[in-house]
């Protein structure tokens, strides 16, 4: 019988991406659909706009600089609403007043990779779905503090180092590594950091790249048996 593996996919992304969040319900799916396989899931920062400052911008005035005219922001946002309610996300492009800097919500983020199995995660769903369900400003300490809690983080704890530079240079490290891996959109999930896989791919395009990953490394785990 061929040895359990386990696949670590590691995800670049930011919270403020729509495609983002796509790509983190298809990946759920993906790693639902592999039972004999254990997907671990970390997430990794990348910053779509790191010029915009630490109190964020008008999201209506961020939105018309960037993209010239409300029709075309109707545009892409009519483009991905239905991928969205796909996957069960109810996109609410309107409630957003802020549009904000994500480094803070990338450092909670960072500091819940070590609180506990599965926190990291759920953490970055919830200010996905804050964000772009609720319309809530996920550059706000309070809000964060919220989220981390929702997690299963210590919210005081999480209140007090935000009020901190704690690994605001770390984030930016790792954000600038990533620009410098080629990586020049999100998502992109990195599996066992050898492969790359680019967007928001459908739900089978990340199972098979997963379970041939997995099969890659049985395949690796044998010969080392047969050697030895």
């Amino acid at each position: 019988m061929s040895e359990r593996q386990t696949v670590s996919v590691d995800v670049v992304s930011d919270v403020v991406c729509p495609w983002c969040y796509v790509g983190q319900k298809r990946l759920e799916k993906a790693a639902a659909s592999l039972p004999d396989i254990d997907v671990e899931i970390s997430w990794r920062p990348f910053q779509l706009d790191p010029t915009i400052p630490p109190g964020g911008r008008d999201r209506k005035q961020y939105m018309m600089a960037k993209f010239g005219s409300e029709e075309r922001i109707r545009e892409i946002h009519a483009r991905i609403e239905p991928l969205g309610e796909a996957e069960g996300i109810d996109f609410a492009f309107d409630a957003i007043k802020v549009s904000p800097n994500t480094i803070d919500a990338h450092r909670v983020i960072r500091w819940a990779a070590s609180a506990g199995p599965g926190v990291q995660n759920r953490l970055v769903k919830r200010l996905f779905s804050l964000y772009f369900e609720e319309g809530a400003d996920i550059g706000d300490h309070a809000v964060l503090a919220d989220a981390a809690a929702h997690a299963g983080m210590d919210a005081s704890v999480v209140e007090a180092m935000l009020a901190t530079d704690a690994d605001r240079e770390a984030i930016e490290t790792e954000a600038a590594t990533a620009s410098r891996m080629g990586i020049t959109g999100v998502p992109c999930f990195l599996l066992e950091n050898r492969y790359a896989v680019m967007g928001a791919q459908d739900t089978e395009t990340l199972a098979d790249a997963i379970r041939q990953v997995a099969a890659e490394k049985s395949k690796a785990s044998l010969g080392q048996s047969v050697a030895s």
